[in-house]
């Protein structure tokens, strides 16, 4: 059998939890073969409560590795993560326009988790408006969500609803606005928009602090699920059960953050065996 090929335009989170990092372990679980174009180093401070240093990638190095992967291989459906900047943000929208790329899982990454401001302000607008439109499945967080529909960060399921509204008319296919556990509720509730219904997924809020990475990891499923064939709607179901059974057993990694653990799914799959 051909494995689907799948891309990731992302960062690197050098503490291996998040960002292409993330996205290769989940790839490699739902047995799809995951490819990479780096966009940042990001790294973190030991000696500075973990803050985040970001470090760019030349803009020509990302270039040659999107003609590697979409030119010279091909894919089956890609994702984004951390972009940067609008140059790139520019350049990944040309590259879909450019193959005819399907299955775009645009996950609009504006801040590292522990962080409390855009890393990059200015891109928040071509996120908004370069990259939104041209999305099979755009999944921005409650703060994402808040930012791109221009609503504030939505705290009720009734605000989720509204700012997927705003975020629908700008041109993607779906909306998935991640709640996760950070909403007051008790569950953890998603809410996906196709434009005319509204589909409220609730699954099991687990309390826990470490959930680095959950973000990608779960975008990086349903983008394996879109490759497989899966319609939107099945590839976000299977990718929701595959990170509540992740951040179900996350660890601690040290004293700052602990990430979710990819191969918990599986390992529950072979238990229903």
């Amino acid at each position: 059998m051909i494995m689907k090929k799948v891309l990731t335009i992302a960062g690197s989170d050098t503490s291996g939890g998040a960002g292409i990092q993330a996205d290769l372990k989940t790839f490699q679980e739902r047995e799809v073969y995951g490819m990479t174009a780096l966009t940042t180093i990001v790294t973190m401070d030991p000696k500075n409560k973990w803050s985040h240093n970001v470090f760019p990638i030349d803009i020509n190095t990302l270039k040659a590795q999107l003609s590697t992967t979409v030119e010279g291989i091909g894919i089956d459906a890609m994702k984004t993560g951390m972009l940067g900047s609008v140059e790139i943000i520019n350049l990944v929208a040309e590259t879909i326009d450019k193959y005819n790329l399907k299955n775009i899982v645009i996950d609009p990454v504006m801040v590292c988790k522990g962080e409390d401001e855009v890393l990059h302000p200015e891109t928040a607008e071509s996120l908004r408006d370069t990259l939104t439109p041209r999305a099979t499945v755009v999944t921005p967080n409650l703060f994402e969500a808040g930012q791109i529909s221009g609503l504030g960060t939505p705290t009720t399921v009734e605000e989720m609803k509204a700012a997927a509204e705003k975020i629908h008319a700008l041109g993607p296919q779906y909306v998935l606005i991640k709640g996760g556990g950070k909403l007051q509720h008790d569950k953890a509730v998603d809410v996906l928009y196709d434009g005319k219904t509204f589909d409220v997924l609730e699954g099991e809020r687990i309390d826990t602090p470490y959930t680095h990475g959950a973000g990608c990891t779960y975008s990086a499923a349903i983008t394996a699920e879109l490759a497989k064939g899966k319609d939107v709607k099945e590839a976000i179901l299977t990718a929701k059960e595959f990170i509540t059974e992740a951040i179900r057993e996350s660890f601690q990694l040290n004293e700052y953050i602990g990430p979710t653990k990819h191969s918990a799914y599986r390992s529950k799959e072979k238990q229903r065996v």
